[in-house]
This record gives structure tokens, sequence and C-alpha cells, in this order.
């Protein structure tokens, strides 16, 4: 089952979630949020509206595959990158599966996970 992590960015304080594989691996991660709440409430719609969500396919310059996630004509996404279209597509069809179920972890609030 595929994951929905909140946490900060590290360079700034704003806010994104990234949907995680059940291996761990970031799918996809969101745009910037100036408020946590607002992650949630765009993964819930995310939930609520998947059948309105469109998948954009792109290559990068470096020949690296990757799609957006867009909902209702705007991108709310961005995939990591992928070596083959196949990869690609593999990473789609993991978000088909599994998003509707995905819980939310918030680790917003933990700032020094590493901390002696």
């Amino acid at each position: 089952m595929a994951t929905f992590v909140i946490s900060k960015r590290l360079n700034n304080d704003s806010y994104k979630y990234e949907l995680m594989s059940r291996k761990g691996k970031t799918i996809f991660t969101s745009t910037n949020f100036e408020l946590r709440f607002e992650c949630e409430e765009e993964i819930l719609a995310l939930q609520s509206q998947f059948d309105k969500i469109v998948f954009m396919r792109f290559r990068s310059g470096n020949g690296k595959f990757f799609f957006k996630v867009i909902l209702n004509d705007k991108q709310v996404a961005a995939s990591r990158k992928y070596s083959t279209e196949h990869l690609l597509q593999r990473g789609i069809d993991e978000v088909e599966k599994y998003m509707l179920e995905a819980e939310i972890l918030d680790f917003s609030k933990v700032n020094d996970v590493f901390r002696d």
C-alpha cells in the first residue's frame, strides 16, 4: 500500500506531501504549501476526485521520463524521474492502484530526526 507523507521543505518554511510506494520510494511530490492543513486538503481532494486526475507524460533534456499530476486543470504534483517509459507506466499504475487507499502520515512537526 502507498502512503502520503506530509513534511516541511528543507530550504524554506513551506510544506509538501509525497506519495511513497510500498517499498518507500517517492512516486510524486506536491507543489509548495504555506500551511500544513492545505496538504491534507489536497490529498483528500485527489482521493475524492480520482476520476478527474490526468497524468501528463514528459521527457527531460537528459532523457529521463516523468509525469505531472493534473487535477481540475492545475498541476498539483510531479513524479520522480524514471529511466524508461516502462518504469514510468509502472509508477502511474502504482498511483492508480494504491492512491485511494493510501494513509496520510504527518512528519511536518519532526524537526531533527537524527539528533544525538
